[in-house]
């Protein structure tokens, strides 16, 4: 069995896995070679231009896991969404969802008439050439998707977001619920097609309080990842504060870590059920090699008070990086054993 996948179910493979959030991307040159004339989410939606992405970062760097290259709005544009990515700022909706009579008419629309064909084309062309490496796919989760489409874009403290949420629950509740089955139709198919474990991003997690997250916003989420019959990681940017609440009632196998929490740490409030994925610091990935080779040797000793571990970033792979570095943490997390350090 794949090492991601021995570590996903609690064991500790000879060598530690690692793979890279937003691997497959900006960070690669092939990547903007390849982008050049190509609006985000149509390469999201061709099928080889999103397959050949998604491979990219494997063949470069030797990760243990590809990531299927698309976009936490992807199934939304699936549904008909009027959504673009607007280069250097994100995801951007002509209509934000603002009031009752905007949420009924999208909670119209079935999540289940979603087009996925290019999708699982995609995802069937990566697996074909993967071999015995896994594929994982994944979909924005609820919460932070919601905030994208009520605030209309980025938005730093997504105010109107947690303004729904808090004063109109009802309403909230139907979108988060409505969201939730879109995630699990995308994923779904990704996972029909081929892929082999699944992870749900919420990157706005951490701009919520514990209780808030508990009762708006972990129902929803789990939906989304309930009984998908394959290795689940849940990650969240900022949500040290309430970690055993990403386990989601132990819905889920690996709950990433961001920079913030040491892996120890994590390992103490997650418990001896929970294998941990993360959380090498984004930021050293400019520092000389020897601070980051370092740094990369204290996770991976932190890792060791987990079930299992799963090297990662804490956060995704910042656009200007040497994919170089990338290629010699993978080297180094390989080589890597606890009596050495």
């Amino acid at each position: 069995m794949a090492a991601l996948l021995r570590a996903l179910a609690g064991d500790r493979p000879e060598k530690t896995p690692v793979w890279f959030m937003r691997q497959a991307g900006r960070s690669l040159p092939e990547y903007r070679e390849l982008r050049v004339g190509t609006r985000m989410l149509d390469a999201c939606l061709t099928p080889d231009m999103a397959a050949e992405i998604t491979l990219q970062p494997v063949r470069r760097h030797g990760v243990d896991a590809a990531i299927f290259f698309s976009d936490i709005v992807v199934p939304l544009r699936l549904a008909g969404v009027d959504v673009e990515i607007v280069p250097g700022k994100g995801p951007v909706f002509a209509n934000p969802i603002r009031t009752a009579a905007d949420v009924r008419k999208l909670c119209e629309i079935d999540p289940h008439d979603l087009d996925t064909e290019p999708i699982k084309q995609a995802v069937t062309a990566v697996v074909n050439e993967l071999g015995d490496t896994p594929l994982i796919g994944f979909a924005g989760a609820p919460f932070t998707v919601a905030a994208y489409m009520i605030e209309g874009g980025p938005s730093k403290d997504h105010l109107r977001a947690r303004a729904m949420m808090l004063t109109e629950p009802t309403l909230w509740h139907q979108l988060a619920a409505w969201l939730a089955e879109v995630a699990r139709v995308f994923v779904s198919a990704q996972r029909d097609a081929g892929a082999r474990a699944i992870q749900l991003f919420d990157s706005w997690a951490g701009s919520l309080s514990v209780n808030n997250y508990r009762e708006h916003v972990a129902p929803h989420s789990r939906a989304a990842l309930h009984d998908l019959g394959v290795g689940t990681i849940h990650f969240g940017v900022g949500t040290g504060g309430f970690l055993p609440d990403m386990t989601l009632g132990n819905t889920v196998d690996a709950v990433g870590v961001d920079w913030r929490t040491p892996l120890s740490e994590a390992a103490a409030v997650l418990g001896p059920n929970v294998t941990v994925q993360g959380n090498i610091d984004p930021a050293l990935l400019a520092a000389p090699w020897p601070v980051l080779e370092q740094h990369v040797h204290d996770v991976l000793q932190q890792g060791r008070n987990a079930r299992a571990h799963i090297v990662n970033l804490g956060h995704g792979v910042p656009p200007e990086t040497n994919p170089d570095q990338l290629t010699r943490i993978v080297e180094t997390v390989h080589a890597f054993h606890g009596e050495n350090i």
